[in-house]
């Protein structure tokens, strides 16, 4: 199975990507975040890759931009009720640090805000991940058998945002601003690196 793809960019839609790989053309699903943080057609990206089989569907391919979105898309596919479009648009609104920090706090109304996932759907999100890992990074150690009263500590894209919202920055722009560098800098970026080089983004 494909689990990893690094090639150009040759044409993106409104819930896909063409990525040509040494001249083949592989059409990976993605969400609306993943899509507006691919370069321009002609640039090299690496998406991180859940393969699916589907009789009726043939091969399909999910793509993202770091292991932890995968890994979340993981977690949220195995719940009941919970289809590729759903998941991806849940991780739309919630990185994995931000979902397992809602997953923590039982935080529905979060969750919610995803595009298809009604209040039924969100409580069934929060009830089935709770004490489950989302990720494959630090997110994880929240585990079966850790407290569940025991805060998550906040993803640095998360409290990156928090900063920046402090510092009176609207939060869509805010989001914008930390999770774009984010993917710049990389997953070894911490808070302080996100919210200097957001705050350049927006020009202050």
């Amino acid at each position: 199975m494909i689990g990893r793809l690094r090639g150009a960019v040759a044409e993106v839609s409104e819930e896909e990507a063409l990525i040509d790989v040494m001249g083949v053309g592989y059409v990976v699903r993605c969400g609306s975040r993943t899509l507006s943080h691919l370069p321009a057609i002609g640039g090299e990206t690496m998406l991180h890759v859940e393969s699916h089989w589907g009789e009726q569907t043939g091969l399909t391919l999910y793509g993202f931009l770091t292991r932890d979105e995968r890994s979340a898309f993981v977690a949220l596919r195995a719940i009941q009720g919970v289809g590729p479009k759903a998941a991806l648009a849940v991780l739309d609104v919630l990185p994995p640090g931000e979902l397992a920090g809602a997953v923590a706090r039982a935080d529905t109304a979060s969750v919610a805000r995803a595009s298809g996932v009604g209040p039924k759907l969100a409580l069934r999100i929060v009830t089935e991940l709770k004490g489950k890992p989302i990720t494959d990074g630090p997110v994880a150690a929240f585990h079966a058998g850790a407290r569940a009263a025991e805060p998550m500590k906040p993803s640095a894209t998360g409290e990156a945002v928090a900063a920046l919202l402090g510092l009176g920055v609207a939060e869509p722009a805010a989001r914008r601003a930390v999770e774009g560098v984010a993917t710049r800098l990389g997953e070894e970026a911490d808070v302080a690196a996100l919210i200097k080089a957001a705050l350049q983004e927006l020009g202050r």
